[in-house]
């Protein structure tokens, strides 16, 4: 009986492990990365060449460390995605309000920075679709399993940022 119950332990350690490893490999941070650069390049009068996107992050929520670590894995030296270079400078949440030298933030699962980044006039991007349905981002960029690309109007209007024609019929906005 007692071995039965560790098979079981042992079956639901292993679920766990595939599980968890699934989900993982189903975000692609350089996909969804090459999505935010390219979405960049729709902007009324839009960044060109080297983008420095600040990667933000809350140090004490352990998946938003390791998010933004994956974030600046992918990044490396340089991304290009389109007519942009993407260079990443990480951010801690509380510091977004004096951020400088950035054109664009990338929020991490679980951050909100959006009355920090209104009042700097800055875009923010994130992969989770909720913090732009919530108007906590700008944009939510997804490449996985298909592109999907939100926009919220009230967060894109209040930092200025205005999308051009061709993109908004490729987007969804809220």
């Amino acid at each position: 009986m007692l071995a039965r119950k560790h098979y079981g332990v042992a079956a639901l350690l292993a679920l766990t492990v595939v599980a968890t490893s699934f989900s993982v490999a189903h975000a692609d941070t350089a996909k969804d990365l090459q999505v935010a650069g390219r979405a960049l390049t729709f902007l009324e009068n839009g960044p060109t060449g080297k983008v420095v996107l600040g990667v933000v992050f809350d140090p004490s929520k352990p998946a938003s460390v390791s998010e933004k670590n994956a974030v600046m894995a992918a990044i490396g030296g340089g991304m290009s995605a389109g007519a942009v270079t993407l260079t990443a400078k990480p951010v801690e949440a509380g510091a977004v309000g004096g951020v400088s030298g950035v054109d664009a933030l990338y929020v991490t699962t679980g951050v909100n920075v959006g009355a920090a980044a209104k009042a700097k006039k800055l875009i923010t991007i994130g992969s989770d679709t909720a913090c732009a349905t919530s108007g906590a981002c700008v944009m939510s960029v997804s490449a996985d399993p298909k592109v999907e690309i939100v926009v919220n109007r009230a967060a894109a209007a209040a930092v200025g940022a205005v999308f051009k024609a061709a993109f908004r019929m490729m987007i969804r906005e809220v």
